[in-house]
């Protein structure tokens, strides 16, 4: 946590951004205020071997040294074999030096930050800040914000503040900031209460990272600004300082990108394991263009706890093609077990994150974690044997998902619907094994006392507890207290499902198709109308005399097919199709007329009217054909002992016999005690049995709160109609 110093410097900063008003919007304070910080520190850091770089350059130089050799001896003069990182600046200014010449103090700035080390230049080509520097200087205010930063006041100096606290109090200016700008936060900034919590939930049952030496590394592929990483490093520090803790990410945003690197560098952390850069598809940086590219910015390495919060609803068709070829390399490639809808891209992150576990602890490995934020989306979204829903299965079924916790509404900045952390990992303890937690949290927040963009709500640290210590007890229907528009009440926050719970059938019910037939006038006109008989006029040659011919021969055939079919009797009602087409048939061989199958068909179409009297309608083998119209859906709970995980596609493998038989008993079991004694006349198709998987949360917790008493109601309207009417009044006096 900060420190008040901290807060104080903070502060300061915060009063030195309103001096931007005019031509910043508040907003927009950070674009400045955030890589003058990081300059600032940087420059201090600097700045007691700067006469000894320079003279280094200088005699390197001469030496015709160029390169990664001078960047590494400049770093080892710079910071003297102390900072990981590769920090130097050759620039002969400093803050105070750009001071003393006010009127070149843009063009000197530049000259200064161009100065750095190929990295540190990269975070500020991120920032774009030439930009800002050109914006500040047209309006006056470079000079004014630069010798602020150079006050007493604000000493961000090594002996004032370690890398540590300077990583804090960066971290609370880029909160704060990000809070200011509300109406962009949510691409990049998660409540840092939120991501407490997923910290916290994915940390109950770990023990050995916090033991000393031991080696995790911690991995977000939607970085943002880094918040996930530094509170997952810094809660198993407070724990154990002396844990051995090694940070990865990737993110696209490219302001997003600097900060998260500046935060790195302030702490002296390894900036190479951040990657520039979509997980899904490459952001060009120079032309901020899309040019996708699927693009793993860490291929081939598992970590050991994974956090995300990837973009809600985002659709990812840009990537499609590329992300398509990937799935079609099965489970060798990000996406084996499906690809979702196009709208909303958010489960190729989880698969993503997936194919970094670590191997089982049953498997000889240290297994993984990953703490993952999505909308309700993922939950239920996509029909059996859908994307959505191969996903969820594949996951559930390998025994991955170890619990989903429901937050409240109005938590984020910039959407306010529910959202909720999955909690996914290979390593679940033994009493977890083969089950789902879910946890209900929607009732735990508090309101705040000033809403932030759509953010009005927001965990206290007694909330945070307590859901954390809900999912670490594991307890079937656990209850606890919950705020209930200003009361409190006592209700069941969480509930233990088995795995295989959350999996349906969803099966096909067919019934028989069953027409009449009669040639009479109105059925027979309906034939104009069909394309088979349209096409009669048509001809597929190029010759305008080819098709003229067509055309008046087509015109003869369609009067004599209607003239033959005006001559049936038009007072014979057909009940039987094979009894009708015999005399179909009949009568066009008495007319000499030929007709082909798609004609043919189309004649028995309009013909035909379903009729629940008429015969059953078969195929060629004599099998009943199903009715379209009829045709209906049953959704049922899967065998309880069915062994999972199901082969995807194991419906049209016959070699699982056992399996294919207990799922057609299941379903014919289902048939006979709930649909036919309804329809006798039902079957089902087990060609087109569907596996699908969801989780229905809100489901599992609905609480039926019964409608107010009538008379209240009635008491209710009498008043707010006395109300209009009294203001009616008032207008017409």
């Amino acid at each position: 946590m900060a420190s008040s110093n901290n807060q104080d410097i903070a502060g300061f900063i915060w009063n030195i951004a309103n001096k931007l008003r005019g031509p910043y919007r508040p907003p927009q304070y950070r674009h400045v205020m955030l890589p003058l910080t990081i300059l600032r520190r940087l420059d201090l850091v600097l700045e007691p071997t700067k006469d000894k770089v320079l003279a280094e350059l200088e005699k390197l130089q001469a030496k015709g040294m160029t390169g990664p050799a001078l960047e590494a001896a400049l770093s080892r003069v710079a910071n003297g074999g102390n900072r990981k990182q590769a920090l130097y600046n050759t620039s002969p200014f400093t803050f105070h030096k750009l001071l003393g010449d006010a009127p070149n103090i843009a063009n000197n700035l530049i000259s200064y930050i161009n100065g750095f080390s190929p990295r540190v230049r990269d975070i500020f080509e991120k920032f774009e800040f030439e930009k800002e520097i050109e914006k500040l200087e047209d309006s006056n205010r470079l000079y004014l914000i630069v010798k602020e930063f150079c006050s007493s006041e604000i000493d961000l100096s090594p002996s004032k503040l370690s890398n540590l606290q300077m990583g804090y109090l960066f971290e609370e200016l880029v909160r704060k900031f990000n809070e200011q700008a509300n109406e962009e936060a949510g691409d990049h900034f998660t409540p840092r209460e939120v991501i407490r919590l997923m910290v916290e939930l994915m940390f109950v049952y770990e023990d050995e990272v916090f033991k000393a030496g031991k080696y995790s590394s911690i991995y977000d592929p939607t970085a943002g600004t880094g918040g996930m990483l530094s509170v997952a490093e810094e809660y198993i520090k407070r724990k154990n300082p002396d844990a051995n803790i090694e940070l990865f990410g990737q993110e696209y945003n490219p302001e997003s990108y600097a900060i998260c690197c500046s935060d790195l560098l302030i702490k002296d952390e390894e900036i190479s394991n951040l990657v520039y850069g979509d997980t899904i598809g490459i952001k060009d940086a120079k032309s901020r263009s899309y040019n996708f590219v699927p693009q793993d910015g860490h291929p081939d390495k598992q970590f050991h706890f994974m956090l995300s919060n990837p973009p809600f609803g985002v659709e990812w068709k840009p990537e499609k093609s590329y992300v398509d070829d990937e799935a079609d390399q099965g489970f060798s490639g990000r996406f084996g077990a499906g690809v979702p809808r196009i709208n909303d891209g958010s489960l190729l992150f989880l698969q993503h994150m997936i194919s970094k576990f670590h191997q089982s602890p049953k498997s000889g490995g240290d297994g993984s974690r990953i703490a993952i934020v999505f909308n309700g989306s993922p939950l239920f979204t996509g029909d059996a044997g859908s994307g959505e829903s191969n996903i969820r299965r594949w996951i559930i079924e390998n025994d991955w998902l170890d619990a989903v916790i429901a937050l409240p509404d109005q938590m984020f900045y910039n959407t306010g619907i529910f959202t909720y952390i999955w909690l996914v990992t290979n390593k679940k303890p033994k009493q977890r094994q083969g089950y789902v937690q879910l946890i209900d949290g929607t009732r735990h927040f508090r309101k705040m006392k000033k809403s932030m963009g759509n953010k009005r709500n927001e965990l206290s640290d007694e909330q945070i507890n307590e859901l954390v210590r809900l999912f670490g007890e594991f307890r079937q229907n656990a209850k606890c207290s919950v705020q209930n528009t200003g009361s409190e009440e006592t209700r069941i926050c969480s509930k233990i499902f088995r795995n295989i719970d959350f999996g349906f059938l969803k099966m096909t019910v067919e019934r028989p198709l069953r027409l009449n037939f009669q040639a009479t006038p109105e059925r027979i006109e309906r034939l104009k109308d069909e394309t088979a008989f349209h096409n009669l006029i048509l001809s597929k040659k190029r010759t305008v005399e080819a098709q003229e011919e067509a055309f008046r021969n087509g015109k003869i055939l369609q009067q004599a097919v209607l003239e033959s079919l005006y001559s049936m009797d038009a007072a014979i009602l057909y009940k039987n199709r094979s009894v009708f087409i015999k005399e179909l048939d009949a009568t066009m061989k008495a007319a000499d007329i030929k007709i082909d199958a798609p004609l043919k068909k189309a004649i028995i179409n309009v013909l035909g009217e379903r009729d629940e009297t008429a015969e059953i309608c078969r195929d060629g083998k004599g099998n009943p054909e199903p009715d379209p119209e009829l045709r209906d859906t049953e959704l049922l709970s899967l065998p309880d002992d069915t062994i999972l995980p199901l082969p995807i596609g194991y419906e049209k493998d016959a070699s699982n016999v056992k399996l294919l038989k207990l799922v057609h008993d299941h379903c014919e079991a289902y048939l006979k005690a709930e649909v036919l004694p309804h329809v006798n006349d039902a079957w089902i198709d087990h060609s087109k049995t569907k596996v699908g998987y969801e989780i229905p949360l809100n489901r599992h917790f609905y609480v039926y709160k019964p409608p107010r008493p009538l008379d209240e109601i009635e008491a209710d309207i009498k008043a707010l109609e006395s109300d209009i009417l009294n203001l009616l009044r008032e207008v017409v006096e």
